[in-house]
C-alpha cells in the first residue's frame, strides 16, 4: 500500500471560506477516483507550535493508483484553482506501508 500525506501553512490573506472550499473540493475526489482506498483530512488541532495548518493522508494500493489520483485532470484542478492560490508553504510525502 502507498500513503501520501500532504501538509500546508496557508498564506495570512486565506479566509475561512477559502480553506472549506479546499475541503469541499477534494472531499468530492473519493467518489471520482476509485483508486482512493482511504481518504482524511483536516485542520491542526493547535497543540504543538510550528505545526503546519492542514493536512490531507490518501491510501493508495499500488504506486499506479497515487499516480492515477496524483495526475487526475479533477484533481489537478481544485489544486490550481482552490489550493495554489491560498498556500505559502507545502510539504508532502509518500511511503509503502
Amino acid at each position: 500500500m502507498i500513503r501520501h500525506v500532504v501538509m500546508f501553512r496557508w498564506t495570512p490573506e486565506a479566509t475561512e471560506e477559502q480553506k472549506q472550499r479546499v475541503a469541499a473540493e477534494l472531499s468530492r475526489l473519493p467518489s471520482l477516483l476509485p483508486v482512493l482506498r482511504a481518504y482524511h483530512m483536516g485542520a491542526d488541532l493547535g497543540i504543538n507550535e510550528g505545526n503546519f495548518e492542514w493536512a490531507v493522508v490518501a491510501d493508495f494500493d499500488d504506486l499506479q493508483g497515487y499516480l492515477t489520483y496524483r495526475d487526475n485532470p479533477v484533481h489537478r484542478a481544485i489544486i490550481a484553482e482552490f489550493i495554489r492560490p491560498i498556500v505559502a508553504e507545502r510539504a508532502a510525502v509518500q511511503y509503502e506501508c
